[in-house]
């Protein structure tokens, strides 16, 4: 996954500059109720937030957002920066997802698919998709 995402980063970089990063899972709770995973999500959230500015535009990717075409997601991605919104900041969670704290921050929610995937392959997903988009709107051919 690490080599993968490396790959779409050095790709994605001749199109605009992209970084990434990455915050260390806090352990699980091991037979823990809601109650401590839900403290586990907010203080990976106060982390995520701690990395995010006032003027950021925050898309939380979550299994409940709004579903998007990659033509969608690239139209979508080239009215933000055409309308000066800011840095774009993508959020993929942990294990255990997104704190509340993160997602009222989120200014919108993406959803990748209403599966679930391991944090690290949504990471890749998210990455083939924006330099899918960054094609797209470079009036470059894409892989259909």
């Amino acid at each position: 996954m690490r080599a993968l995402a490396d790959e779409y980063l050095k790709r994605l970089g001749r199109y605009d500059r992209y970084e990434e990063i990455e915050l260390p899972d806090l352990p699980e709770p091991g037979e823990g109720s809601e109650a401590l995973e839900k403290r586990v999500r907010t203080r990976e959230g106060e982390a995520i937030l701690a990395r995010i500015r006032p003027g950021d535009r925050v898309i939380a990717l979550t299994i409940g957002g709004k579903a998007r075409s990659s033509e969608e997601l690239a139209r979508h991605l080239r009215e933000l920066k055409t309308a000066g919104c800011g840095r774009l900041v993508f959020v993929v969670g942990g294990s255990l997802g997104l704190g509340d704290n993160v997602l009222a921050r989120a200014d919108e929610e993406l959803s990748m698919s209403a599966m679930t995937f391991p944090h690290q392959l949504a990471r890749v997903m998210l990455l083939e998709q924006l330099y899918r988009a960054e094609k797209i709107n470079a009036g470059e051919r894409y892989h259909k």
